[in-house]
């Protein structure tokens, strides 16, 4: 992906309900209680990071670092979805393509450097000079250029008027500020480098950094954003392969919190356990298959490349795939079935893909598949590759993606080559085309239909799957600029009705969200919230 293209730069982002009134600084919220942070803490998680730079990494792993020690112009308070001022004082539209923030004053990084409008303009420009296929660059569809008007005064000239979701943008994966004179203004900067800079200026800082091993971080005592203070002066994040001794460790008071990801098994399993607490809360969290349009079978640079046949591959995998099976047999019930881009819940779900696939009514149709395939002139059984990664989303992958080989060979359809890599390399292969097909979750950073629809359905979207319908581009684009909350519903149900018919990724599950504590840790309730961003500041132990 290039950062040349206007189509591509939207990603993971959220807007109902954003007013182009200035936005108010709001108090501190359950994150800061106005005393000294004190104790420690231990977290574990199997959830790999795959870079500390803002502008290399795209994923719920990286992303959960970013959020405790990086700044945010705008944020989530603890319990909303809708952003607030964080490090800034004030933000508004101060015409229809000009969006001015003011920073707080006095504002400093942890290593003693002022955090400017400098800073402000040199983190969004770097983003866009970079555009690293694996990074954020495409939330970034709408900004022109940024102005540094004076020490605190940063304006962003858009591109499209009314931008119902720049706000929103300003909080995400891209929007993390970084310090210009520790971090490369055109090459990603290495974690190594990064931590020894002690370029953060978030509610933490790293005091020590083993990759994909264990994270120490230690409380900001001259953080001033919205967020408040945290309640933990240390946190130490332990970092699994095997979600069984995640188990293990948490059940036997060896880590205080374990959040992603542990097996449906493991969670009902500890909800019998007297010494946690499993805690839930609200999901949009999704598990799809994706389709690489230039190397699934018939792809577009395969040797018997054939658009109708490659579509008539992929509806007969959406026929023959059995939600019900991998949310009973290996879910038990935390992930349900799913039948909609935009996940049940949200303003213009509308579970298009329930009626044009299977048997009408969520369940499998061998006989609907095979009658695809053979109107298409395709000879079956069809050797198919499919690729999954375990460690990423948890040991229950292994058990969803055999139900998943089983309903397609079962059928004599498919032969079914399943594959899974770690994810460091995965999230290499996939953008690489050497996936035909492949797993991916979708973990949302808003509430909000556009976080389901712009990543996927651009022209140069996330998933590089080559995927190219215009007028499903222009559409998202539309949406996204769309005040009146009718028509952008009605819009949004217009792409997921195209999507459906095209099917370059399969939705099929929905998930909640889920932690599980030692019964002495307070706090997991306030962060495990509709923003979708797990906040270690909010937890306290005793």
């Amino acid at each position: 992906m290039t950062s040349a293209s206007t189509n591509r730069r939207r990603a993971l982002v959220a807007a109902a309900g954003v007013s182009v009134a200035a936005l108010a600084l709001a108090g501190c919220t359950a994150g800061g209680g106005g005393t000294e942070a004190s104790g420690t803490l231990t977290i574990g998680t199997t959830e790999q990071v795959t870079a500390l730079d803002p502008a290399g990494s795209y994923d719920n792993g990286s992303f959960a670092v970013m959020n405790q020690v990086f700044p945010f112009l705008l944020n989530t308070p603890y319990g909303s979805p809708d952003v607030e001022p964080d490090i800034a004082e004030s933000a508004e539209f101060t015409g229809p393509t000009e969006y001015t923030v003011t920073l707080k004053p006095g504002l400093t990084f942890a290593n003693g450097n002022d955090l400017t409008s400098s800073d402000v303009k040199f983190t969004f420009d770097r983003q866009l000079a970079i555009a690293d296929p694996n990074g954020p660059a495409a939330l970034l569809y709408n900004l022109d250029s940024v102005d540094a008007v004076d020490e605190t005064t940063v304006v962003f000239n858009l591109k499209s008027e009314n931008d119902q979701i720049f706000p929103q943008i300003l909080s995400s994966p891209v929007g993390p500020i970084v310090d210009e004179d520790v971090f490369s203004a055109d090459s990603l900067t290495s974690d190594d480098d990064i931590v020894a800079g002690n370029a953060f200026a978030g509610q933490y800082v790293i005091t020590s950094y083993d990759f994909n091993n264990l994270i120490s971080y230690k409380a900001n005592a001259d953080y001033q954003g919205l967020l408040g203070e945290a309640k933990t002066d240390t946190v130490n994040v332990k970092y699994y392969t095997d979600a069984s001794n995640l188990k293990l460790d948490v059940q036997e008071g060896n880590v205080d919190v374990a959040h992603r990801t542990l097996s449906a098994t493991d969670i009902e399993d500890l909800r019998g356990n007297d010494n946690v607490k499993v805690v839930d809360g609200p999901g949009g969290e999704i598990r799809y298959l994706v389709f690489n349009f230039n190397t699934m079978p018939f792809g577009a640079t395969t040797a018997e490349a054939d658009p109708a046949k490659a579509l008539a591959v992929r509806q007969a995998i959406a026929d023959l795939i059995d939600r019900d099976a991998i949310s009973e047999d290996v879910y038990k019930g935390t992930f349900t079935p799913l039948y909609s881009y935009v996940p049940a819940g949200l303003t213009g779900a509308n579970e298009a893909l329930l009626g044009l696939y299977g048997d009408g009514n969520g369940g499998p149709d061998a006989d609907k598949a095979a009658e695809r395939l053979s109107a298409a002139g395709i000879s079956t059984p069809l050797d198919i590759s499919i690729q999954y990664v375990a460690e990423r989303y948890g040991p229950s992958s292994s058990d969803e993606y055999a139900i998943i080989k089983d309903n397609l060979e079962a059928s004599g359809l498919f032969t079914v080559n399943l594959q899974s890599t770690e994810w460091v390399q995965y999230s290499e292969d996939r953008v690489a085309d050497l996936y035909p097909a492949y797993q991916l979750g979708w973990f949302p950073d808003y509430s909000d239909a556009d976080n389901y629809l712009t990543p996927f359905f651009l022209t140069e979207n996330f998933l590089a799957n080559h995927y190219d319908n215009p007028e499903v581009n222009d559409l998202i684009l539309e949406q996204a600029v769309t005040a009146d909350p009718a028509a952008r519903e009605a819009l949004i149900g217009e792409i997921q009705d195209k999507v459906a018919a095209d099917l370059s990724t399969i939705p099929y599950m929905q998930g909640a969200q889920v932690a599980v504590v030692g019964s002495d840790v307070a706090g997991a309730e306030d962060t495990l919230d509709a923003s979708f961003k797990f906040r270690y500041a909010a937890l306290s132990k005793g």
